[in-house]
């Protein structure tokens, strides 16, 4: 378990955005990312490929809840405070694409989403 971490440790430090720079951080208030370290992070852990760094808006809020993820309500038994309008987080990919085709994407942090989005997206896409 601690050859495990240690090797996640190094590919986080070695992790690239969708520009091919260094992955920047996307948010420490509220604090996110699959492994709530603030970036956008993803491993063998992350099922729902939490690597898209949006600034959150209603329309998505009222979109991914009506998808059956509710970002808005406060979950104290994770340690979840709810996400507003203006709030940065790490999405799932794929909720982000189901979200640009319904015209509901919110604007991506580029610097800050990871390279693994590429694999769901060209960058053009991410841009738009």
């Amino acid at each position: 378990m601690k050859l495990i971490f240690m090797l996640l440790l190094s590919e986080f430090a070695m992790a690239k955005n969708v520009l091919g720079t260094d992955l920047k951080k996307c948010c420490d208030s509220p604090k996110t990312g699959f492994y709530r370290d603030g970036f956008c992070h993803t491993g063998p852990q992350d099922h729902g490929t939490h690597v898209a760094c949006a600034t959150l808006t209603k329309e998505f809020l009222e979109f991914t809840k009506s998808r059956g993820n509710d970002l808005m309500t406060p979950r104290p038994q994770w340690n979840f405070p709810g996400l507003r309008p203006g709030d940065k987080w790490c999405l799932c990919a794929l909720r982000w694409l189901e979200a640009k085709k319904a015209g509901m994407a919110p604007k991506l942090d580029l610097e800050a989403t990871h390279e693994k989005m590429l694999e769901y997206a060209t960058l053009k896409e991410l841009q738009d």
